[in-house]
């Protein structure tokens, strides 16, 4: 996920969290990505909503790792599915870590710890060497390498042997000294006989030289004592292998963790495909640069409800710093928004997106501001709900952020809501900031118009002659009209002689 740091689920999450879950739908994007899989669908969303911080390199550097996972998905899912089993192996090793404060059970869970991630390095260091020239990006390429050069069959061999001995079958080898007071001082532990002569022949063999004193069975404090003294000879070989074995455990869980983010960009891209949507890896331009294109640019989410495809729509706003939508109900417009949004969050966290290609810059945070339902409490009215979300929104502003407005400030009169939309975006606009705007308020889209901003898109919602929505976007000048008698006709059937309204 990174060329020189871990990903961290733990990332905190952005302000507006619950604001572009609900009005981009990402709960639908969540699951497909998923299934059931409560990890898949935590690195999914950890890294959605914080793609923001990403640079370009960053997210080509995943791009190519993504396209990498796509083409080689039985590869992608052998890995994934690895982690996943050493990790739930874990749950049943008796292991404390080298925070115990008994260097005994600190030893034997590491030991047991290491000895199960043992046969998961060995699988993985397999899978490396099977499938390493399948692979082209920096990323994978790396993690293979890594593998194949640190993970000898010798090496582990080796592990194994020491992970062997450090278990004590024969007993534990320590050295000494007394200290003032005839305390015992300067504790050592000693490499272990490495006699594997059997017990008749040692028997047989003669008294070593030096003293022996054996603890009787039932003298309780002795063996506490011999027990002590064990511990302080291990302590600094169990803490330092408690850390060696918290170290490889949190790779396992790291290596998860970033798998589970590709395994969920192939789980989208699979059911996509299925629907016959295109997608693409899209191109990110620098901070600030004011480009956006798109060719047949839909709304995944929509996409995946309905399950077929969709219209897509081609726009060019290079060099726009706005793009004002009307036109038409039920033409397209809030879908399109919709998409935008998904594709800019999708771009920025390395995925690919929903269209047949798409470009645009980089921003520093994307806010939405959509129309709410009345609220149940009655504790205010909607104006003063929309004016008030507005007000949090302005309080997280910064300059190259995105706004999305969708059928905002229309909860009031005509003129009223339009003074406050053309106030807001030109105050935005001045700001450097962003805008995107689906609007049903006449004179505010027109008066932009008539002003000729060169700042500003104007797309409009296309309809047939006949009535028929393409469900696609051109560019156009507002019209006073949205064609709300098209839907009152074909709803209840029956023909209306006043003009459109």
């Amino acid at each position: 996920m990174h060329r020189n740091r871990d990903f961290d689920l733990k990332d905190p999450a952005p302000w507006n969290e619950r604001a572009l879950t609900q009005d981009l739908a990402l709960k639908t994007l969540f699951a497909a990505a998923a299934g059931e899989d409560e990890l898949i669908e935590k690195a999914v969303r950890v890294s959605l909503l914080g793609g923001w911080r990403n640079d370009p390199e960053t997210i080509l550097y995943r791009q190519a790792v993504a396209l990498d996972g796509l083409n080689n998905p039985e590869v992608l899912r052998e890995l994934y599915q690895l982690t996943v089993e050493a990790i739930a192996s874990k749950r049943d090793l008796y292991y404390f870590g080298y925070r115990s404060s008994s260097p005994s059970l600190v030893l034997h869970g590491a030991i047991a710890l290491l000895q199960m991630y043992l046969g998961a390095l060995r699988h993985l260091r397999e899978i490396a060497e099977v499938h390493a020239h399948r692979f082209a990006s920096e990323g994978v390429s790396a993690l293979f390498e890594m593998l194949q050069r640190e993970l000898s069959e010798e090496y582990l061999s080796q592990v194994a042997a020491q992970l062997e001995g450090l278990q004590f079958r024969r007993g534990v080898l320590i050295s000494g000294a007394l200290g003032p007071g005839n305390a015992g001082c300067d504790y050592v532990l000693r490499q272990g006989s490495t006699d594997r002569r059997g017990w008749l022949q040692r028997l047989l063999a003669g008294r070593p030289a030096g003293y022996t004193y054996r603890v009787p069975d039932r003298d309780e404090v002795g063996g506490r004592e011999l027990s002590d003294l064990r511990d302080r000879g291990i302590q600094l070989v169990a803490r330092n292998l408690g850390r060696a074995a918290d170290q490889i455990d949190g790779f396992f869980q790291s290596l998860r963790a970033e798998l589970a983010f590709y395994v969920g960009c192939l789980n989208l891209r699979e059911q996509l495909a299925a629907l016959g949507e295109p997608t693409c890896f899209p191109r990110p331009l620098p901070i600030g640069q004011r480009s956006m294109r798109c060719r047949e640019l839909y709304d995944p989410c929509l996409a995946l409800q309905m399950k077929q495809r969709l219209v897509g729509n081609t726009v060019d706003a290079a060099g726009m710093s706005a793009v004002i939508v009307t036109g038409a109900n039920r033409g397209g417009k809030s879908s399109f928004l919709r998409g935008l949004g998904l594709a800019q969050l999708m771009l920025q966290c390395g995925m690919f997106v929903g269209a047949e290609d798409f470009e645009s810059e980089l921003c520093a945070g994307l806010i939405t501001h959509y129309k709410r339902e009345e609220d149940p409490s009655l504790k205010s009215g909607k104006l003063d709900e929309e004016l008030a979300r507005m007000s949090e929104c302005v309080d997280h502003l910064a300059p190259n952020v995105m706004v999305f407005f969708n059928e905002s400030f229309s909860s009031t009169n005509e003129r009223e809501g339009s003074e406050i939309a053309r106030q807001v975006v030109l105050g935005l606009v001045e700001e450097g900031i962003k805008v995107h705007f689906v609007t049903h308020l006449h004179a505010f889209a027109r008066g932009l118009f008539e002003s000729k901003a060169p700042w500003a898109l104007f797309l409009r919602a296309e309809r047939m002659p006949d009535g028929t929505r393409t469900f696609r976007l051109i560019e156009g000048e507002p019209l006073a009209t949205s064609y709300g008698r098209d839907l009152y006709e074909r709803i209840f059937a029956a023909g209306l002689k006043s003009p459109s309204v």
